[in-house]
């Protein structure tokens, strides 16, 4: 199917794109605070840009409740980007290191470790 739609041949491994998703969903779980920040700057950014877009002021503050939820769904959408970049990078690591056999093992792994870490910090946070 990619192959109708780009003129040239792109090959995706089925394990080396698995392995990515789950090393960028642990670094997403492992650095809430970073995601945090990563979304809250591209909300920021979505705003700033959406406001040149409009000449009238009233214009603008009759559609603001909408667009900002909007910008706010988007930012999310969009802060895993740099956790997939990295996710790329820590696979390619581990395929390199240990061999492709042990990357998803290893992306599964993390993806354990980062999400009971963050559920113990949530945990704390709630207990003080």
């Amino acid at each position: 199917m990619l192959n109708e739609i780009f003129p040239f041949r792109l090959a995706l491994d089925a394990t080396t794109v698995a392995g990515a998703s789950l090393w960028s969903l642990a670094l997403y779980l492992g650095f809430t605070p970073v995601t945090d920040w990563v979304m809250l700057q591209l909300n920021r950014w979505f705003q700033f840009a959406e406001r040149s877009l409009y000449i009238s002021k009233e214009e603008f503050e009759r559609t603001r409740k909408g667009r900002e939820a909007q910008n706010a769904f988007y930012a999310s959408l969009f802060s895993i980007v740099p956790f997939l970049a990295l996710g790329c990078l820590c696979n390619y690591g581990v395929e390199l290191s240990l061999g492709r056999s042990w990357a998803i093992s290893i992306g599964l792994l993390a993806c354990v470790v980062c999400g009971v870490y963050e559920l113990g910090r949530r945990d704390g946070q709630s207990s003080e």
